[in-house]
């Protein structure tokens, strides 16, 4: 069934992003561009996307007709109209000066970020806050700019000090550890009001920071899961940040971040080997088989079989599994490992492979259909996470019937119900935090339960993949954030 879309809806959005899959994508950030709008437009809402004009997007809307032409910042632009699926109308500040190269969103090919990166999101900021006031080119208006990190967050900032502007503003913070950070000089061309300058404004220990400025002055402040909001507020995973945002507190909202469930589908799924469900899990084995295959991986179908798509950072806890490697061996398990990232964390990670090559293997790099293999092969996942705003894998998993391993952190602890539930809402399990020796004993705790498949390893499975994650329920808490926005406006 088509979503509802009617010709009238009660409230418009501008989703402000610096990424939206599938036109461009780096992270977790774009997964949700490409889904939550999506999901607002379902249940009423006229949500449109703001992206730049990358090269990679033009190349993918080649042809789009022009809306408007815009200056920003001493910057001439055009917004290019295109659309994200049926429902989705999109906006691509299209400016070749700024977005039109090689390299990726936020870095150039040699891995540096570009050194005009404060210029770039400060034009993007500014764009999105043109949109949101009556000084717009567009006929169409918003009632609320909802801007996604630190590459949008000025955009509030400019609508706090603009007259024109008459839209409300959000942000959401997808993670804390990025926050655009500057020295002053990059953000003089930026043309911020003096009075959101100084330490009660973008001021952060001497630079200016994007994201502080969005949280200062936004009228509302989200991030992707109640635990996150909770967490951001202490010095532990505040990142500095703290104090702001317990002073932001009775506006400060933890939405759950959901999941594409078309796309990530065991019944459906195009890159498995076997399709399969809760009444044919019997079936998921051949997946497991493909993927030790790939991944040359020995050993009968009953060693169990640890699966892991990530980043390969610290914050992902990469070094804990690196160092629990040995004794997971000892266990008597396997693990497939699949992901890229810090240049050091890879090279001890692929050196401890290489010493245990009969139960471990290592994928460095990014393939979409491995990561569906992956969840769909391994009986379980790891993600001992020192931090995790929402995270997917876990969601992913449960989805998959691959009882999921994490950290108690973030997203993780509001998505995961640990074995001590018992068999009624149990889907994983819960670590008390992001060490070898706690991975290990998690491990241990999941093995045991996997040895007694019938009677409890089974019952994981079929709870994880019968619990809804699709976006639905972030959209409807998102309509009442913007609704009582607008009705103290």
């Amino acid at each position: 069934m088509s979503p509802a879309h009617p010709q009238h809806p009660s409230l418009s959005v501008l989703f402000a992003t610096p990424e939206c899959a599938p036109l461009v994508k780096t992270g977790g950030l774009g997964d949700v561009s490409g889904a939550l709008p999506a999901a607002l437009a379902a249940i009423g809402l006229d949500a449109r996307v703001l992206l730049p004009g990358y090269a990679e997007v033009l190349a993918r809307i080649a042809g789009a007709p022009v809306a408007a032409e815009i200056e920003v910042l001493g910057h001439r632009a055009r917004l290019l109209e295109s659309r994200l699926g049926e429902h989705v109308p999109l906006y691509v500040l299209d400016c070749p000066a700024l977005y039109d190269r090689g390299g990726g969103p936020y870095q150039a090919d040699d891995g540096d970020d570009w050194e005009d990166n404060a210029l770039r999101f400060g034009v993007l900021s500014r764009a999105a806050a043109l949109l949101g006031s009556d000084a717009s080119p567009l006929a169409w208006r918003p009632d609320v700019v909802h801007c996604n990190d630190w590459p949008t967050a000025l955009a509030p900032v400019y609508m706090k000090f603009d007259p024109a502007a008459r839209a409300a503003s959000v942000v959401t913070i997808h993670n804390l550890a990025f926050q655009g950070l500057f020295p002053e000089h990059q953000i003089a061309p930026l043309a911020l009001p003096a009075e959101a300058l100084g330490t009660h404004g973008v001021e952060f220990h001497g630079r200016a920071s994007f994201l502080k400025g969005g949280i200062v002055f936004a009228d509302a402040v989200t991030t992707v899961s109640p635990t996150y909001a909770r967490e951001i507020q202490g010095p532990d995973l505040g990142f500095g940040l703290d104090t702001v945002l317990k002073a932001r507190g009775e506006s400060l909202h933890g939405v759950l971040n959901g999941i594409d469930t078309t796309v990530w589908n065991p019944q459906s799924d195009a890159h498995l080997a076997s399709a399969y469900g809760v009444l044919t899990l019997e079936r998921k084995v051949a997946n497991k088989r493909l993927l030790k295959r790939r991944m040359k991986l020995g050993g009968a179908d009953e060693r169990m079989l640890l699966g892991c798509v990530s980043r390969i950072t610290h914050q992902k806890g990469i070094d804990v599994i690196t160092a629990a490697i040995p004794e997971l061996a000892a266990l008597g398990t396997q693990l497939v490992i699949v992901g890229t990232g810090d240049r050091d964390m890879v090279a001890r990670l692929t050196a401890m492979a290489a010493r245990h090559p009969e139960s471990v293997a290592v994928f460095i790099g990014f393939d979409e259909a491995l990561a569906h293999l992956v969840e769909a092969g391994a009986d379980a996942f790891l993600m001992p996470s020192r931090f995790e705003p929402c995270g997917m894998n876990q969601m992913y998993s449960q989805r998959y019937g691959t009882p999921p391993i994490v950290n108690a952190t973030g997203g993780l602890v509001d998505t995961v119900v640990d074995d001590s539930y018992g068999p009624t809402a149990a889907t994983g399990f819960l670590i008390a935090e992001p060490t070898a020796p706690a991975l290990v004993a998690g491990v241990a705790r999941a093995l045991a339960a996997y040895e007694d498949y019938d009677h409890h390893w089974k019952r994981l499975q079929i709870n994880g993949m019968t619990r809804d994650f699709g976006w639905e329920p972030a959209a409807r808490a998102y309509r009442a954030i913007y609704e009582s926005l607008r009705s103290t406006s």
